[in-house]
């Protein structure tokens, strides 16, 4: 069985045990959450697509870790102007591992 999760602006496919990096959640490690945004769950037999989202359906992650991405530098630079500036950025995210998936 798997789903297609929303977390954020961002999609995943997930299934049971799997470990996925997802925007920070603000959660404490070893803290359960569960995710209400589910797009499709597919079983062996049967799939339910949501319009937007699967009526009933709930996921349970674990989060392992809080950490950071890789940096991110954004350069600007103006030809003949004498002027350029340049930005790094690291974004938080969480760890989480993918406890159970339920279609109630």
């Amino acid at each position: 069985m798997y789903a297609i999760i929303e977390v954020g602006s961002k999609q995943y496919k997930v299934q049971k045990d799997d470990i996925i990096d997802i925007d920070s959640q603000g959660k404490k490690e070893q803290q359960k959450f569960s995710i209400n945004k589910i797009l499709l769950i597919a079983g062996k037999d049967n799939i339910s697509i949501g319009q937007p989202y699967v009526k009933g359906a709930k996921l349970t992650a674990t989060v392992l870790k809080n950490l950071k991405a890789r940096k991110v530098i954004s350069y600007k630079y103006r030809r003949r102007k004498s002027s350029h500036w340049k930005k790094g950025h690291r974004q938080l995210l969480s760890r989480v591992r993918i406890e159970k998936i339920e279609l109630g």
